[in-house]
């Protein structure tokens, strides 16, 4: 059974928890998710710049809130991979395209293999 039911999956947004990679300390962002099974596609719109993208690339544990429940996870930026085009018609399939298809196309996509609920 996937970890993510239709209700969690329909939610608009979530929250992205990395590890700082100086402070060690958490940082939480709220981003655009779309998930297929129990993986999580995110695309970062500044790309490299983003600290979160910094931050998962030094530690890839991750923590997802969605709808008030926290899942653990491993992240990888995707870009260039087979799962490159999925992460990005997923995000597309769950927002739209309507002012979005440069940053659909130009985003670094990061896919979140979802490990089980965290407390």
């Amino acid at each position: 059974m996937p970890l993510l039911d239709d209700d969690l999956r329909a939610a608009v947004v979530c929250d992205l928890t990395t590890t700082g990679r100086v402070s060690r300390e958490a940082r939480t962002v709220e981003v655009w998710f779309a998930a297929v099974g129990d993986r999580a596609y995110i695309l970062a719109g500044g790309r490299e710049r983003a600290h979160w993208v910094q931050n998962l690339r030094a530690d890839p544990r991750v923590t997802l809130r969605i709808a008030g429940r926290r899942f653990a996870g491993q992240a990888a930026v995707i870009e260039g991979t087979p799962d490159d085009p999925t992460a990005r018609e997923a995000i597309a399939a769950k927002y739209g395209t309507t002012g979005l298809k440069g940053w659909l196309r130009d985003s670094l996509p990061v896919a979140i293999d979802l490990d089980g609920e965290d407390g």
